[in-house]
């Protein structure tokens, strides 16, 4: 089995990449979504560490936007209690589609948390910061500041650019992207 990790800037179209290759995604921020809405455990570790924010089963994205918000050191502490967790649903993941080709990881913090191997194959989507400010915009949930944190705790795009194998230029045409994840698959 091929591991393609798709890394990049927020709002660059990484989901929308992911599922372009035709195979299996797994993709982070929806498995983060179930773990908020059906994990009691990760919950009662919430509760106890950020007592003030979270309340109620299931967590609520309003307490975690909260939380992040009110003190810069409560992303990390809620990182710290959810990657364990979306390490465990990588693991069923990968070993629920052993018998595919490939399998695509669309997981936003890849290289910060070291998910990715050696022999993953790695590409980055890059966009214009036009663009994906005028994408992010458009989405009626998206909280800049909340954006801002996320992106301190991330590695620099230019260092992930250099540790990809390729680089689709999503100009948000479905078409070059396309094109760009077949000429991916067949130089694989």
């Amino acid at each position: 089995m091929i591991r393609i990790a798709i890394v990049g800037d927020i709002g660059s179209g990484k989901s929308y990449v992911a599922k372009q290759f035709g195979f299996p995604v797994f993709n982070a921020d929806k498995e983060v979504e179930k773990i908020y809405k059906k994990n009691k455990r990760c919950f009662n570790k919430l509760k106890k560490t950020l007592p003030n924010y979270i309340k109620n089963f299931p967590v609520q994205k309003e307490e975690i936007k909260n939380a992040i918000l009110s003190r810069n050191n409560n992303l990390k502490k809620i990182i710290k209690i959810v990657h364990p967790e979306v390490r465990t649903k990588i693991k069923f993941f990968i070993k629920k589609n052993r018998n595919s080709k490939f399998i695509v990881l669309d997981i936003p913090l890849l290289l910060e948390n070291k998910i990715n191997r050696k022999k993953d194959v790695i590409v980055f989507v890059d966009a214009k910061k036009r663009e994906i400010n005028k994408r992010l915009k458009k989405r009626s949930n998206i909280n800049f500041k909340i954006l801002r944190k996320f992106k301190k705790v991330q590695l620099p795009l230019e260092f992930k650019k250099k540790k990809s194998n390729f680089l689709i230029k999503n100009n948000f045409k479905s078409y070059f992207v396309k094109k760009s994840v077949k000429y991916i698959l067949e130089n694989i």
